[in-house]
């Protein structure tokens, strides 16, 4: 089985990279292997609600999103790490998730999630929040610690000072890992859940 983590912080040593690396030997500690993908830094567009996808089943625009989608399809579980932002994920990040999730048709149904949030004080529950919303749109379970899955700190000099939020990192590992063993022995035993063809709602004219 295999994790994949995203880094949405431009710095690639920084924080948020400090927590994903904890959360990463936690993982491989369980037999769990992992990739850490620094995306923060890349130059990203947004969508453009151009519906091309829908036809291709890939986005128009060749950047990192066409080399992460291949490695999140093969992926068992995906981590998403970002910087806090205006109390909210970096703008890069959510440019990327908005264009890797939707302009991909591969199934995330029951490919486990998790978000982590870095800030300096504040805005971290928000931030956390908008990245569980990928998700649950997805039939994707998500992972859950002892606290919300947050850490504070600036590198990982600053993040040895946050004693808890290493732990929660730690926590969140091993229950990641455990959900993802639980998942595959469910699939081998009982199979998927039952899928309805999925019903769109709208009162657009």
């Amino acid at each position: 089985m295999k994790v994949l983590l995203l880094n949405g912080s431009p710095h690639v040593h920084g924080g948020t990279r400090a927590a994903l690396e904890e959360v990463a030997r936690t993982l491989e500690e369980n037999g769990i292997e992992t990739e850490i993908l620094n995306v923060g830094h890349q130059s990203v567009h947004g969508c453009i609600a151009c519906y091309k996808c829908k036809d291709t089943g890939t986005c128009v625009f060749k950047d990192i999103v066409a080399d992460i989608a291949p490695k999140f399809e093969a992926a068992d579980g995906l981590v998403v790490g970002s910087p806090v932002y205006y109390a909210s994920p970096a703008g890069t990040l959510i440019s990327l998730l908005d264009r890797l999730f939707y302009s991909t048709h591969f199934s995330k149904r029951m490919k486990v999630g998790a978000a982590v949030a870095t800030s300096r004080r504040a805005g971290s529950a928000t931030t956390f929040d908008v990245i569980n919303k990928y998700f649950t749109i997805a039939q994707m379970p998500v992972v859950s610690s002892q606290y919300w899955n947050e850490v504070h700190a600036i590198d990982e000099t600053t993040l040895d000072q946050d004693v808890e939020g290493r732990q929660t990192m730690r926590v969140l590992g091993r229950n990641m890992a455990f959900l993802l063993k639980a998942i595959a022995d469910a699939k081998e035993k009982y199979g998927m859940p039952q899928e309805e063809e999925h019903v769109y709602t709208n009162f657009l004219r």
